[in-house]
Order: structure tokens, then sequence, then C-alpha cells
């Protein structure tokens, strides 16, 4: 399959912008200021063309099966990439952050290759690239379609992006859809793609901690927050709308079922709130089938991603037909395709 690439930059963050923009007009003022410099950051990186021009070079793949993995110090600038400070097999640092987003880029590689045979996001071996320390107070973690960019949080609501290695699967996730399905980012087909990085980034902390279905807390982002936040996370997969309750942060607005879904012209359609839909879908199908989610879910969701049916303005609807038919190509009339139907049925979205 070859890997499609976007026409126009890619940006995709982890915070939502109703999220911050809810947070500059916090009484608290260095929470405000925090968030005002965070969404002046992320308009700025929107804007900033980073994939190859027509006739450049490729980046050369690293050796096959393994990862190749550098990570750029900014400085609490915001200059791309900044200074190298570690390399793939290289030494730890003395820096927790450097070396928490170097395990994760990791942790997230050793899922794709192993669970499903995908070598790196694209399938073919590509270096995997973050920068950390990125800006002042800078309260986000995005991918903007060449590399991951962490920031260190402002101290007051946010802790440093490295912390949950859920975001940063969540974030090299877009990478894979980038590859992948390429699904737009707007409207349902950019809530899917947002519930898509959910998905394999909740698979990545699974994968790592060794957990089954049941034993995940399926939150995303979970440890992000500063202790004084009143919630538990940015966003749960298994009760959506319930990840946190705060007076300064606000309430989780993620729906769970199609009745309560949300027309907006904010975020892009709203693709960070109604992620919830087929996350939460996602969710009871890994918890139906049981097991180790990454398994038998993971490898339908995989294989709806990889298989080249989805069109990129794909719709709810068409992606629960989608998974339906990949579980029975692979698992023929089994419990499979129950879970899946089940799932979906529960949400509101139909499959055929």
């Amino acid at each position: 399959m070859t890997p499609l690439r976007p026409a126009v930059p890619v940006f995709c963050s982890i915070v939502p912008p109703h999220l911050l923009e809810h947070l500059a007009r916090s009484s608290n003022p260095a929470v405000a200021a925090a968030a005002r410099r965070t969404l002046v950051a992320d308009a700025s990186a929107r804007t900033v063309r980073v994939l190859p021009l027509p006739g450049s070079a490729p980046t050369p793949a690293a050796e096959g099966g393994r990862p190749h993995r550098t990570i750029h110090d900014c400085g609490r600038g915001t200059d791309l990439p900044g200074a190298k400070v570690r390399g793939e097999g290289e030494e730890a640092t003395g820096d927790a952050t450097v070396n928490r987003a170097y395990a994760g880029l990791g942790a997230t590689f050793d899922l794709f290759l192993n669970a499903y045979g995908h070598d790196s996001i694209d399938g073919s071996g590509l270096p995997l690239t973050a920068s950390v320390h990125y800006d002042e107070n800078y309260g986000n973690a995005f991918w903007n379609g060449e590399q991951m960019v962490f920031g260190d949080g402002d101290d007051e609501i946010f802790l440093d992006f490295t912390l949950p290695v859920d975001v940063i699967g969540h974030e090299l996730a877009h990478g894979f859809t980038q590859y992948s399905a390429n699904l737009e980012y707007f409207s349902q087909s950019g809530a899917l793609n947002e519930s898509v990085s959910d998905v394999f980034g909740s698979l990545v902390k699974q994968y790592a901690l060794g957990q089954s279905a049941d034993r995940a807390d399926w939150l995303i982002g979970e440890g992000l927050f500063h202790p004084n936040v009143q919630g538990t996370a940015l966003r749960s997969m298994k009760a959506p709308g319930t990840a946190y309750d705060d007076d300064v942060l606000g309430k989780d607005p993620q729906p769970a079922h199609m009745d309560d879904y949300v027309r907006t012209g904010r975020d892009n359609g709203g693709v960070h709130i109604n992620s919830g839909i087929p996350n939460h879908a996602f969710y009871l199908a890994a918890t139906e089938l049981g097991g180790n989610a990454w398994e038998r879910a993971g490898q339908i969701w995989y294989d709806v991603m990889t298989g080249g049916t989805l069109t990129p303005e794909a719709r709810f609807s068409e992606f629960a037909a989608a998974t339906v038919a990949a579980a029975r190509a692979r698992y023929g009339d089994a419990e499979e395709i129950q879970a899946v139907v089940k799932a979906w049925s529960a949400v509101g979205v139909p499959t055929d």
C-alpha cells in the first residue's frame, strides 16, 4: 500500500481548543495567560508547512523491525526540532522528560510492530522524531505531520505532557492515520481521526502495561492534570462526558451516543467532542470480546484503517460498516461480528 500524505499541513493536538478557550477566560491570571499563550502557539504551528516540497528527498527509513528514535530539546522556544539530545540506542539522559518521550515512542512502535506487523507508523520503518520543552508554560502536545511535540504544561492545570504514555501513543497514531486512511480532520471524519488516536493511544498503554480490557482504565491522559484539578483525564472511553468536572476547567462535553451528537462550527466541527461516540463503541466491543483489547477489537480497527476501503470523508456509519466487514473477513461469522454490531448499535450508529 502506498502511504498517503495530506495535501495541506497537519496539526493534531491532544488538548482541544474549546478547553483552552475556556481556560483563557479563567479568573486565575496564571491559568488564563498560559492558555492564551498555548492558543497562540497552536495557531502559529497550524500555519507552518512541514511536509517535504515536491521533488525533495524522502526521509530515509530506519532498519526494518526496529525503532529509530530521535529526541530534541526546544529549550522552551518554538523553533523545531530544537537541539538533539538523545538518539536511538543512546544512554538515558538526566532529563526525565527526554527519557519518557524516548520510551513512549518505543512503546508505540512496539504495539504496531508486535501486534499488527506494522513497521513504525507508516508501515515502512519511518524514523520517529520528538521535541520536548516546547515554549513557555505550553499546555499541549501535537503531531504536525512530521514529528511529535510536547509542552511542559503550566503546573496549574497541566503537568508534563510526556507523563501519560497514551498521550504519546495518541499523537503518533495521528501519523498512522495520515499514512493509512488519511481521514479528513473535519466533522465526523475528523472525529473518527481523533477516535482512532484515542483507540491506539489506549492500546499502547494497555500493551505496555500488559492490561486486559477488563483491567484497563480506558482514560486518555490520566496523570496529566495537576492534583488540584477535579478530573481524572482528558477523556474517558468507558464513560464519555465524565473525565473531568472542575470549576476552572469546566465539564467534559463528550457525548456517548448519537442522540447527543454536538453540531458546532468550532474545533473543525467538534472533532475532539464527538470522538466520544466511536470511542465508546470501541470500548464496548473490546470489553464484550474480553481478553487483550489490542488483539481482536484492535485488529479489526487496524484492518479498517489499512484496508483501503475508507474514504477520507468517512462518516461514523461508513466506519461502523467497515468494522463489521473487517470482522467478517478476518474471523468469519463468529462472536467478533456480533460484538462489533452490538457496540455500534449501543451508541446509535447503524452498521448497514
